[in-house]
C-alpha cells in the first residue's frame, strides 16, 4: 500500500502553472465559444479547435493525474457528456481520481473493476447513457474514463469522444514512459512519433473543417475579449504548440508564452534589428530568421512590433504560418491603441514637467500629477541629461525615458534645446542611468547633472538650476563625462557666475547651520571660535590668545565643534569647506545681514 501511494500520480502533482484548465488555455476555449455567430455552433464545429488546444496541454505535462483531470474537465466539449469518474492504473491497481462523484462511487467503482480492461456499459441513476472507456496504449491499459450523458450521443459525437479518449491515452503513454525514467528509449521514441502523427492528423482534420476561418475567428474573439497582447500570444502558442513571442520594433521583448525563454533576454543590436526589419518587410508573409518564423505587426504601413514563433526543428506547416499571420493582424490594433495611449500619457507628463520647471500652483500640480499617475508628494530630484552626439529631440527623449525606466526611475520627462530633463521621485543611482544611456547610445560622451532634493513643487525651478549647475561643473572638469550631484559639489556650488546670496546662505547653512543654531540656543561662540582658528592658520596658541581664552578651553571648544557639526577638521575637504563657510559667514553674509537690519 505504501508503494502504491508513493507511485500514485495524485500524490505527485506539482504546483506548476497549467497550460489549459485554470489558466489562459481555459480562457482560450471559452473565448473560442464566445462571440456572435450566424448559427449556433455544434460540437462538431467547435471541438476540433478546442481539441487542438487541449491536445497541446495534454502533451505539455508529464503528470498523469493532471492529464486525466484535463480530459475530465473538457469532456463536455465532445458532446452532451459529463465525466462521472476517472481511474489510473498504478502498479496493477485502478486508483480512482479525487474528482470522482461520491453518490454512486461504490457502484461505479465495482462495475469498472468487473470490466477487467474492456469497455462497457455503466448504469448511473439519473443518466440514461453511461460508458466506461478504457485509456489504452500499446498492449496496456492506463486507466478509465467513465462518461455519462442525458441523451443518446449521435454518431458524430461518439466519434469526437473516441478522438478525445485516444489523445488522452496517448498523452498518458508518454507520461508513464517518462516516469519509468526512459527504461525503454525505443518505446518512448515510438510514442513521441505517435504523438507527432496524432497532431499531424489533427491539423489535417481541422483544415478540412475550415481551419483558416476558425483561427481567424478565434484570434478576433481573443482580441475582442480585452486580454491584450499576452492573450493573443498565448492563443498562438496554444494553436501551434510552439513558443510565441512579441517584441517591440527595437527588438525588446514584450511577451513570451511557451518554454525555453532566454533569461536574460539578449540585448538587441540596433543595426542588425533594422536590417532584419527591412528584410522581413520585403517579403510577403512570415519569414524564417534562423530558428524563428517572423512576421511584422503593422498599422497603416508603420511597423509597431514583431510577432514570432520559435521553430527550432522546422515543424511549422502552412496552417502554422496562417495562424501566425492572423495573430499579427489581430495584434496590430492592440499595439496601435497602446502606442496612442503612450503618446497621450507622454504629452501630459511633458506638459506637467514643463510647468513644474517654470513654476506652477502647488494645488494644481498635485492634482495633475495624480491624474497622470505620478506621486508628486514624494521627495523629488531634477536630473538634466546631455549627450555630445545627440540633439535633444523626441527620439533622444524616448531613449532617455527607456533608460530611466530600465533602471527603475519613475519620473516626468521633458526636453529643452540641448538637454533632456527628468523630474524623478527618488535620488538616482550614481552610475546606473549613465551606464544605461551608454548602452542605448553606444557612446560614453554624455553628462548628467542631479539637483539636491526638493520637498515641494515650489522648489523645483530652483532645483532645476542646481541640476544645470552640476552638469556645467562636470562638463568643465577634467572628467567631462559621467554623473554629478549638486549636493556633492562642495565649494564649487558657490563659484562661477550667476550665484546669489541665496546660494551662499544655503552653502553656509549646510556647513555651519548646526553650530549657528547651537550658539543661538546656548549663547556660545562656536562659529566665532572656528573662524579665529582658521584665521590663525590652525595655531592653538595664537587662536587662544586672539580669543582671550586658555589653550585647554580652545581644545574643548574644537572638540565640541566636531561633535556638533559632524565634520572632521583633519579632513582636507571638510576643512576647506568649513573655512570658506566661516569666511562667507563673517564677511559676505554678515555685511548683507547688517544691510537688511538697517
Amino acid at each position: 500500500m505504501a508503494s502504491s501511494r508513493a507511485h500514485n500520480p495524485y500524490h505527485r502533482r506539482c504546483d506548476r502553472e497549467r497550460s489549459l484548465p485554470r489558466g489562459s488555455g481555459g480562457r482560450l476555449l471559452m473565448a473560442a465559444r464566445r462571440g456572435p455567430r450566424p448559427l449556433a455552433p455544434t460540437p462538431a464545429d467547435r471541438f476540433p479547435h478546442e481539441l487542438m488546444v487541449l491536445s497541446s496541454a495534454l502533451f505539455d505535462t508529464l503528470d498523469e493525474g493532471e492529464i486525466l483531470s484535463l480530459a475530465m474537465d473538457h469532456i463536455a466539449a465532445a458532446g452532451p457528456y459529463s465525466a462521472e469518474a476517472g481511474y489510473l492504473k498504478v502498479d496493477g491497481d485502478l486508483v480512482p481520481s479525487p474528482r470522482n462523484g461520491q453518490v454512486h462511487a461504490l457502484a461505479v467503482d465495482r462495475r469498472v473493476r468487473e470490466l477487467a480492461g474492456a469497455d462497457g456499459l455503466v448504469t448511473v441513476p439519473g443518466w440514461p447513457w453511461g460508458r466506461a472507456l478504457g485509456l489504452r496504449g500499446p498492449e496496456k491499459l492506463y486507466g478509465y474514463l467513465v462518461v455519462t450523458s442525458r441523451s443518446r450521443p449521435t454518431e458524430a459525437e461518439r466519434s469526437l469522444l473516441a478522438t478525445l479518449v485516444r489523445h488522452t491515452a496517448a498523452a498518458l503513454s508518454v507520461a508513464f514512459a517518462d516516469r519509468r525514467q526512459r527504461e525503454d528509449p525505443l518505446e518512448l521514441h515510438r510514442l513521441r512519433e505517435e504523438r507527432t502523427a496524432l497532431q499531424g492528423r489533427l491539423i489535417a482534420v481541422v483544415a478540412e473543417l475550415g481551419y483558416q476561418q476558425a483561427v481567424h475567428a478565434l484570434m478576433a474573439d481573443v482580441a475582442a475579449s480585452g486580454g491584450g497582447e499576452e492573450a493573443l500570444t498565448r492563443a498562438l502558442h496554444g494553436l501551434t504548440g510552439l513558443p510565441a513571442l512579441v517584441e517591440d520594433r527595437f527588438g525588446r521583448l514584450r511577451s513570451w508564452i511557451g518554454p525555453d525563454r532566454p533569461d536574460p533576454y539578449p540585448e538587441p543590436d540596433p543595426v542588425r534589428q533594422d536590417e532584419m526589419l527591412y528584410a522581413v518587410a520585403r517579403q510577403a508573409g512570415p519569414v524564417r530568421v534562423k530558428d524563428r518564423l517572423v512576421t511584422l505587426v503593422r498599422a497603416h504601413g508603420e511597423i509597431l512590433g514583431v510577432l514570432a514563433l520559435v521553430d527550432v526543428r522546422g515543424e511549422a506547416d502552412e496552417h502554422t504560418l496562417r495562424a501566425l499571420e492572423d495573430a499579427a493582424a489581430s495584434l496590430a490594433p492592440e499595439l496601435a491603441h497602446l502606442r496612442n495611449l503612450a503618446e497621450v500619457e507622454s504629452r501630459l507628463h511633458r506638459e506637467l514637467a514643463d510647468d513644474l520647471l517654470a513654476g506652477t500652483d502647488e494645488a494644481s500640480a498635485y492634482a495633475r500629477s495624480e491624474a497622470v499617475g505620478h506621486d508628486l508628494h514624494r521627495r523629488h530630484y531634477v536630473v538634466v541629461v546631455q549627450w555630445s552626439n545627440q540633439t535633444a529631440d523626441g527620439s533622444f527623449a524616448q531613449t532617455v525615458g527607456r533608460a530611466a525606466s530600465a533602471v527603475g526611475m519613475h519620473s516626468l520627462l521633458t526636453r529643452r534645446s540641448d538637454h533632456v530633463v527628468l523630474v524623478a521621485d527618488d535620488r538616482p543611482h550614481a552610475r546606473a542611468l549613465y551606464e544605461a544611456l551608454v548602452r542605448e547610445t553606444g557612446t560614453r560622451s554624455g553628462t548628467i547633472g542631479v539637483s539636491a532634493p526638493c520637498d515641494s513643487p515650489d522648489d523645483i525651478p530652483h532645483r532645476y538650476q542646481e541640476a544645470q549647475r552640476a552638469l556645467e561643473v562636470r562638463r568643465h572638469s577634467r572628467e567631462h563625462y559621467g554623473t554629478t550631484f549638486f549636493d556633492e559639489l562642495g565649494l564649487y556650488r558657490i563659484l562661477g557666475p550667476g550665484n546669489d546670496y541665496r546660494e551662499l546662505e544655503t552653502f553656509v547653512h549646510e556647513w555651519l547651520g548646526q553650530l549657528i543654531d547651537y550658539d543661538s540656543r546656548h549663547h556660545t561662540a562656536m562659529v566665532e571660535t572656528l573662524s579665529h582658528y582658521f584665521d590663525c592658520g590652525g595655531n592653538y596658541d595664537e587662536t587662544a590668545e586672539s580669543l582671550a581664552i586658555h589653550r585647554s578651553t580652545l581644545r574643548y571648544r574644537l572638540q565640541r565643534i566636531r561633535n556638533i557639526s559632524g565634520n572632521d577638521l583633519a579632513n582636507v575637504e571638510d576643512r576647506l569647506n568649513l573655512q570658506v563657510a566661516t569666511r562667507v559667514w563673517k564677511i559676505v553674509l554678515g555685511e548683507q545681514a547688517g544691510e537688511r537690519r538697517s
